[in-house]
């Protein structure tokens, strides 16, 4: 039987008020991934952050050596716990994660981050088609408000939407308050 890491993808500062791609309600999804983070850390499950560093040419957010790129605060990797940096939505594509995570023993995941429309979307997915077993803490996400054919969608929908589509694809989708109620600690 392997173990089981949180994977937190992309919770940068670029996504809050005030920086370059500011998302739909963060605050609140960084407050439910720090309380994931936190009884993570207490209960010895291993935390894996991912930053994403924008490489390409006509990147408005996420820009080397910004103020943007960093880890927010709340939910900053602490002495021993591994960054990862990635330059695509897809946290395995062109990083070590997929080798740390078997090297660890891990063969599940539980996701927290930003955005659900793109890097949680994509990394769930190849998690999942990598066969791990995935948790997705659907309130310690957030989305941007998008346009599609002329018409405004609100990040709550867009959330909601991808959120739903996970589920389907095989994702066990659940609010950070079922999650830790679920993984109390055994008392003998």
């Amino acid at each position: 039987m392997g173990t089981t890491a949180v994977l937190v993808i992309d919770i940068q500062r670029d996504y809050f008020p005030g920086g370059a791609y500011p998302l739909v309600d963060p605050d609140a999804a960084a407050e439910h991934a720090r309380e994931v983070i936190m009884h993570a850390r207490a209960s010895g499950v291993p935390v894996i952050s991912i930053q994403h560093v924008s490489l390409e040419a006509d990147a408005t957010f996420f820009l080397p050596d910004t103020p943007g790129v960093a880890i927010d605060d709340r939910v900053a990797p602490v002495p021993g716990e591994s960054v990862i940096t990635k330059h695509f939505p897809n946290s395995f594509l062109g990083t070590g994660l997929a080798a740390e995570l078997e090297r660890t023993g891990v063969d599940g995941l539980v996701i927290v981050g930003m955005m659900s429309s793109m890097c949680v979307d994509a990394t769930t997915r190849a998690a999942l088609d990598l066969d791990f077993a995935v948790t997705v803490i659907h309130d310690a996400c957030a989305a941007p408000d998008l346009e599609f054919g002329g018409a405004e969608v609100a990040g709550a929908t867009v959330h909601a939407a991808f959120m739903a589509a996970l589920a389907d694809a095989g994702a066990d989708v659940m609010a950070a308050g079922r999650w830790l109620s679920m993984n109390q600690p055994k008392i003998d």
